[in-house]
């Protein structure tokens, strides 16, 4: 079964769709310079009305590792999802100090990304085409690919069954794809579960 993951989510109506939906994984982003950024009060008040079977994940850019640890800690995010320059010292010791997952992202240009993306210490990897740039990138590059992965970058309800069918990644990673300017669109957000859903009872 393909894992969906619905990330840089804000409000309170974005819960309460991701809460019918049931998807395996959410986002809140806390990067500065992003347009879905939220406050750690934020997050935490989300969370608070998250279903807890719904994994929230916290999206960091070169952040201090002792802010991450604390978020991680204090359960009002689950997983830790990084986007910097992040290097294996950083990602084992907020795994071994933590004891929870992380997932590292790797904008794919060329085969030697995706050879990064593979030695990676993290239990996870995200393939992208760039942080949050809503386009697509060479899907080809990442073919070889042997681990599980998660798969962003310009995903929609029109090329979830697309992606699925050519990649067979462990997780679909979408948020620009689920908006109506700027904002979660409860029914894009209904499509592309039900697209994914849909092709999985087909394989």
């Amino acid at each position: 079964m393909t894992r969906i993951k619905f990330c840089g989510l804000t409000r309170e109506e974005d819960i309460k769709a991701v809460n019918e939906l049931k998807p395996d994984y959410i986002g809140f982003v806390f990067w500065p310079r992003s347009s879905r950024v939220v406050t750690r009060e934020k997050a935490s008040e989300l969370k608070k009305i998250l279903d807890p079977s719904i994994k929230a994940v916290g999206v960091f850019v070169d952040e201090d590792i002792e802010v991450v640890k604390l978020l991680l800690a204090d359960g009002i995010i689950d997983i830790a999802q990084l986007h910097g320059h992040e290097d294996e010292t950083y990602i084992n010791s907020l795994k071994n100090s933590t004891g929870k997952q992380v997932i590292k992202a790797f904008k794919i240009r060329s085969g030697d990304d995706a050879k990064n993306a593979e030695t990676s210490p993290a239990d996870w990897v995200l393939l992208d085409s760039g942080m949050g740039t809503g386009k697509t990138f060479n899907w080809e590059i990442i073919k070889e690919v042997k681990r599980p992965y998660f798969l962003a970058g310009g995903l929609a309800p029109d090329n979830a069954v697309e992606a699925i069918k050519a990649l067979h990644p462990y997780a679909l990673d979408v948020s620009s794809g689920i908006e109506t300017e700027g904002i979660k669109d409860t029914k894009k957000m209904t499509d592309f579960y039900e697209a994914v859903r849909k092709e999985d009872e087909h394989d």
